[in-house]
């Protein structure tokens, strides 16, 4: 099982990014994604999370309203849409199969900063 993400970078106050995580090694499909994210200095944070099928739910209020979380099965790809971004969303995004332990990709920096 392996996870690569990607789209992060520097983006202003108010502006926004699409990240991208894909995954390898099960059957995309018949699970739930989840994207996480850890600030400097804190602890790794659940986002949001999408059910097999699509539908999001498990949005951190810290998010909500402003990032949506979306999937490709087709691609086997999982996607963050992030708007109207602020300084505390800075931090490594990842994904991964919503409540599994499996181990982190290297994940997609996120600086949110003028």
């Amino acid at each position: 099982v392996q996870f690569v993400e990607s789209g992060g970078g520097l983006v202003q106050p108010g502006g926004s990014l699409t990240l991208s995580c894909v995954a390898y090694g099960f059957t995309f499909s018949n699970y739930d994604m989840s994207w996480y994210r850890q600030p400097p200095g804190k602890e790794r944070e659940l986002v949001a999370s999408t059910r097999q099928v699509g539908g999001a739910y498990a949005y951190a209020d810290s998010v909500k309203g402003r990032f949506a979380i979306s999937r490709d099965n087709a691609k086997n790809t999982v996607y963050l849409q992030m708007n109207s971004l602020k300084s505390e969303d800075t931090a490594v995004y990842y994904c991964r199969r919503a409540m599994w332990a499996d181990i982190w990709g290297k994940g997609t920096q996120v600086t949110v900063s003028s």
